[in-house]
């Protein structure tokens, strides 16, 4: 149970991978407007991840492994990986139509968004369990979601503030707030590390 909580706490933290491993960065500038939007797709990212990432372990050591496929795991991943965000939207079209409007084109984006991805590929290269994959899994989403709402509350407040240069508005203050960000979750650094 210890490494199962060590494996979360350093995905959120100091393995986190928007700020350490620079994945998921379109959706990430793009979506750090606002906290309300942020979180939202924060939420659905989590809810991704997490569901992809326990899929593709399934898939991967009970189909793949057995029948000597490993080969072709990229394509079934994004296969997975499109499904779970095809019943996202509809969730989301049927019960958060709101939300689902702030999102726009971003939300199928989800699709081709690398940390999915990355979630899945990285239970292999680690050899993870299917309790380390899912532990692996909801601390990349939920790092990415902590990180993408921290630099949408702080440009929440810059334009509150409304004293950032023209040349620094948008993506260039969200990387500036973002690399600030990982400086100090690099303080957590010598408390964690993941197996």
């Amino acid at each position: 149970m210890r490494g199962l909580l060590t494996i979360v706490i350093a995905a959120i933290l100091t393995h986190n991978i928007a700020l350490t491993y620079l994945l998921g960065m379109c959706p990430f500038i793009s979506m750090s407007q606002r906290i309300k939007t942020a979180w939202g797709m924060g939420v659905a990212v989590i809810f991704v991840v997490v569901l992809t990432a326990a899929i593709n372990w399934l898939v991967y050591h009970l189909v793949l492994v057995p029948a000597h496929g490993e080969l072709i795991h990229f394509i079934v991943f994004i296969l997975v990986i499109a499904g779970t965000v095809q019943l996202l939207e509809m969730v989301m079209e049927r019960f958060f139509p709101v939300l689902q409007a702030h999102f726009g084109i971003f939300l199928p984006l989800i699709t081709v968004n690398c940390i999915v991805l990355a979630a899945s590929l990285f239970m292999i290269l680690r050899a993870y369990s299917f309790a380390k994959t899912l532990a692996f899994a909801l601390g990349t989403a939920a790092g990415w979601t902590l990180a993408i709402v921290i630099v949408a509350a702080i440009n929440e407040k810059l334009r509150l503030v409304g004293d950032v240069p023209k040349g620094l508005r948008g993506p260039g203050i969200v990387m500036i707030a973002a690399g600030i960000i990982a400086l100090a979750f690099l303080g957590f650094g010598g408390m964690l590390r993941i197996q």
